[in-house]
C-alpha cells in the first residue's frame, strides 16, 4: 500500500463533454500516484455522462446527481472524499503532470498552509496558445497578506485548481457557499486563506485555464449572476477586513468593490449602492476602470460613466 498521502480531486461537471475527458486525463496522468478523482455530473444534458462512463474503470468515481450549481457539486464531491489533501478542479481546465506531486512535497502533516501553482490562459481549445500570467503573489506569503496583495488591482485570480488544501484546513474553513453561482471561488478562498497560516508557492507547476468558452458561467451576466458577484465580493472583503483593518487592507477591499461597480454600470443600481457603501466604509478606492481601446480613449474626455454607456451601446 502506498505510503503517500491520498489526494482527493473534486470535480464538478455540467455540460462539459468537449472538455471533461481532457481534464480527467490531466488528473490521471499525474506523476503522483495516490489520487482519487471524484466527478459530480451535475444534471448534464449533453454527452458528459458518456465520456465519464468510459473513465469509471480507471479509478474515477462518478456521481450523477442534479445539484444545480458548481458550489453544490463541489460540496457533494467533498463529502465523498477520503483524502488528507483536497484539490477542487474544474472540468474545462488542465493540470501540469507534476503539479500534485510537487504540491504535496511542499506540505506536511499538520501544516496550516495551502500550496499554490502558477497559472495562465489558453484560447480556442488550443494549448499552443497558452501564456503564463505571472503575478506578484507568486511567492510564499501569509494567507491574509496574499489576499490583500491579490485583490489590490481588483483582478485577483483564485481558480480552484491552482490550490492543494489540507483536509483539516478545508473542514475548518467550511463548505462552499451554495447560495453563490458566479465568482463563488472569491468568497471561498478569501474565507479559506483567512484560516490558513501560509500560502506556499510551487514554481514549475501550472494550471492551464481554458478561456473563451461560449456560454461559460463566467461569461453569463444575468441578474442572478450579478447578485452572486456582488454578494461574493462583499462577503470576501468582509473576511479580509475581519483579519486586517489597516489602511492597505481597506484600500484593497475598496478596490475590488469599485472594480465590480465599474463592470456592472449602468445596470443594477441597487447592487452598485451596496458596493459603493463598502467602498465608502473603506475610505475610498484608487483604481481605474478597465475597458477596451475605445473606452480608454473616450474616458479622459467624457468620464468613465458616459464612456461605459457608449461602450455598452456599441458593444465594444
Amino acid at each position: 500500500m502506498s505510503q503517500e498521502p491520498l489526494v482527493s480531486v473534486c470535480m464538478p461537471c455540467h455540460n462539459a463533454e468537449r472538455y471533461v475527458g481532457e481534464a480527467v486525463e490531466s488528473v490521471l496522468n499525474q506523476t503522483y500516484q495516490n489520487i482519487e478523482l471524484i466527478v459530480v455530473n451535475d444534471g448534464s444534458t449533453d454527452r458528459s455522462g458518456e465520456v465519464l462512463e468510459r473513465c469509471k474503470g480507471r479509478g474515477v468515481k462518478v456521481i450523477t446527481e442534479r445539484c444545480g450549481s458548481a458550489s453544490k457539486a463541489r460540496n457533494r464531491a467533498f463529502r465523498e472524499a477520503r483524502g488528507g489533501y483536497i484539490k477542487f478542479f474544474d472540468a474545462d481546465d488542465l493540470l501540469s503532470p507534476e503539479m500534485i506531486e510537487r504540491q504535496v512535497a511542499r506540505l506536511s502533516d499538520g501544516q496550516d498552509a495551502v500550496a499554490m501553482s502558477e497559472w495562465g490562459r489558453f484560447y480556442n481549445d488550443d494549448i499552443k496558445t497558452f501564456q503564463p500570467n505571472p503575478q506578484s503573489v507568486w511567492r510564499d506569503m501569509k494567507g491574509v497578506d496574499w489576499l490583500v496583495e491579490a485583490v489590490w488591482d481588483g483582478q485577483p485570480m483564485m481558480q480552484a485548481g491552482m490550490f492543494l488544501i489540507p483536509r483539516k484546513l478545508a473542514e475548518r474553513a467550511g463548505p462552499w457557499n451554495e447560495e453563490l453561482t458566479l465568482i463563488d471561488d472569491f468568497e471561498y478562498f478569501c474565507r479559506l486563506f483567512c484560516e490558513a497560516g501560509e500560502i506556499l508557492f510551487v514554481p514549475g507547476t501550472t494550471l492551464f485555464y481554458r478561456s473563451g468558452i461560449d456560454g461559460s458561467l463566467s461569461a453569463h451576466k444575468s441578474r442572478r449572476a450579478r447578485e452572486s458577484e456582488c454578494e461574493s465580493t462583499l462577503l470576501g472583503s468582509s473576511h479580509i477586513l475581519g483579519k486586517r483593518k489597516d489602511p492597505m487592507a481597506a484600500l484593497a477591499c475598496a478596490n475590488i468593490c469599485q472594480d465590480l461597480i465599474f463592470n456592472i454600470y449602468p445596470e443594477h443600481p441597487d447592487l452598485r449602492a451596496r458596493l459603493e457603501e463598502r467602498v465608502e466604509e473603506c475610505g475610498g478606492a484608487k483604481i481605474a476602470p478597465s475597458g477596451g481601446r475605445y473606452f480608454q480613449l473616450l474616458r479622459p474626455w467624457i468620464g468613465w460613466k458616459l464612456a461605459r454607456r457608449l461602450q455598452r451601446a456599441v458593444g465594444k
